[in-house]
């Protein structure tokens, strides 16, 4: 909720409403005394969980925008963008992902992408393989992999109660004690690195209008699903983070998933004294990372259509 300097809100509408995303448009990036060159595009997408938003990826992004168009979308739900009044399936995000790259970009890009949204991003380049140029993905996981059933946890089955829900919701969730919580105990590896304005920013976004619906199909469990089932059909090139102290999916899972499809996941990175969010915990590590796997999978992509040529 809070735009790094020259980056600008932008909409477009999909199918399930508007989609609020930022974009690089003015001084120091873009130039308005001269037309600015055009640059290949880079998308970056957020995770899932009280408070996401576009945010997440807002102190690495700017480090891209002198070469490539960044797109960063609040996905709807979320930060700015629209909150329907639904119960959210795997289905609406796969299908709002395609939509969103198919009206912003014209050939196939690379994308940035986090924990389950990571996940549900490599679904959407198995369907759409002809939208992708390559993954880079943190923490890509279903929440549910190898046979796991999330919607049995304790907390899943808590806000699965009507009215109950929205009560947790609104004072565990929804506050900024319960989101300083959360990020400091099970999001972040070291609690020290929890400073104010990613509180704030997590704060505003959870407090969106009907912010509850999105937030609430997440933790109940309907958009988890087992990537192990799927992985294997990926034919784009990927590279993956995994922070070693994931509360939520450790390393060794991240590792089995890599092995289920080596020919498209060509780098898999453990990092040590990180947690779920690297981008946010480690942000010049990250970009650090995101920039040379950019680099190696565009040279794998080129070599793979310079043979086939």
């Amino acid at each position: 909720m809070i735009e790094p300097n020259g980056f600008k809100q932008h909409s477009l509408v999909t199918a399930l409403g508007r989609m609020v995303y930022y974009t690089a448009d003015e001084k120091p990036w873009r130039s308005t005394d001269t037309e600015s060159p055009e640059l290949p595009t880079l998308v970056f997408l957020h995770g899932f969980g009280g408070g996401s938003s576009a945010y997440e990826w807002s102190k690495v992004y700017p480090a891209f925008a002198s070469e490539y168009r960044i797109l960063a979308p609040d996905l709807i739900g979320w930060g700015r963008s629209e909150h329907p009044e639904r119960n959210y399936n795997v289905d609406d995000y796969i299908n709002t992902i395609i939509e969103f790259l198919e009206k912003t970009c014209t050939e196939p890009i690379p994308v940035v992408a986090s924990s389950l949204t990571a996940a549900l991003t490599i679904r959407v380049a198995i369907a759409r393989p002809d939208l992708f140029k390559s993954l880079i993905l943190t923490t890509p996981s279903g929440l549910s992999d190898f046979g796991e059933d999330y919607t049995r946890s304790f907390f899943a089955q808590l806000v699965s109660t009507p009215v109950l829900d929205r009560i947790l919701y609104s004072t565990g969730i929804a506050t900024g004690a319960g989101i300083r919580s959360f990020l400091e105990n099970r999001q972040f590896a070291r609690p020290s690195r929890v400073y104010q304005e990613i509180v704030d920013a997590y704060l505003a976004s959870a407090q969106q209008p009907n912010a509850e619906y999105a937030a609430l199909s997440f933790v109940r469990g309907d958009l988890c699903f087992d990537l192990s089932l799927y992985v294997s059909q990926l034919t784009t090139p990927t590279a993956i983070i995994w922070g070693q102290k994931s509360q939520f999916t450790g390393p060794e899972v991240g590792k089995r998933l890599a092995a289920l499809n080596p020919q498209a996941i060509r780098i898999f990175q453990p990092l040590e004294d990180v947690g779920l969010t690297p981008q946010l915990e480690l942000p010049a590590v990250t970009i650090g990372l995101i920039r040379q796997y950019l680099n190696l999978l565009c040279l794998e992509t080129e070599e793979k259509e310079q043979v086939a040529g």
